[in-house]
């Protein structure tokens, strides 16, 4: 689930991944890693990418549909 997650809200932003990890501080490739799904995304990634989107873990790991972070 988080695949698709991660994907569109990179999409809904209008960034490249390319831009992406550069604002993660990682590579294009590590990245495009995450988005199909063949190497696990790590937890303080995990908290950046929330941290950047305004939104929860929960949220992208598909835990909840409740795009709002937690208070």
């Amino acid at each position: 689930m988080y695949i698709k997650r991660i994907r569109d809200l990179r999409e809904d932003n209008d960034l490249t991944q390319t831009e992406l990890g550069n604002i993660l501080h990682i590579s294009q490739r590590t990245y495009s890693h995450y988005e199909m799904g063949t190497r696990d995304i790590p937890i303080e990634i995990l908290i950046q990418l929330a941290h950047y989107y305004n939104t929860s873990v929960d949220y992208i790991l598909g835990e909840t549909d409740e795009k709002r972070p937690y208070k």
